[in-house]
C-alpha cells in the first residue's frame, strides 16, 4: 500500500440529497482515495477540519461501471466513499454550512 498523507485522503465531499438530509445528524460524505482505510479517513477529517471529533466511519467500495466505445470495452476508475459521523459536542464542518 502507497505512503498517503492526511490531506491526500479525502478527495472531495460528495453533495446529493440524501448526503445532506444526514447532515442534521452530524453525518457528512466524502469521497476518499480507494486505499484509505477507516483509521486513516478519521485522522484526515480531526486534522483538516479544526475542532472536529469523529465518532465512526463507514466506508463503501464502488466498482468501477463497464463502458464501451465502438468494440473496446473498458472500465472507469474504481471509487471510495466515506460516511463520517461526528461526535455531539463536535464542531461542524465549515464547508457543508453555507449549502
Amino acid at each position: 500500500m502507497a505512503n498517503i498523507q492526511y490531506y491526500d485522503v479525502i478527495l472531495k465531499p460528495l453533495i446529493t440529497e440524501k448526503s445532506m438530509n444526514s447532515m442534521s445528524e452530524k453525518k457528512y460524505t466524502f469521497l476518499v482515495h480507494p486505499e484509505a482505510n477507516k483509521t486513516q479517513i478519521k485522522e484526515a477529517v480531526e486534522k483538516m477540519f479544526q475542532g472536529t471529533k469523529v465518532a465512526k466511519v463507514n466506508t463503501m467500495n464502488n466498482d468501477g461501471k463497464t463502458r464501451r466505445r465502438g468494440n473496446v470495452f473498458g472500465k472507469t476508475a474504481k471509487t471510495k466513499k466515506a460516511i463520517v459521523q461526528l461526535t455531539a459536542d463536535s464542531k461542524e464542518i465549515e464547508i457543508f454550512e453555507s449549502l
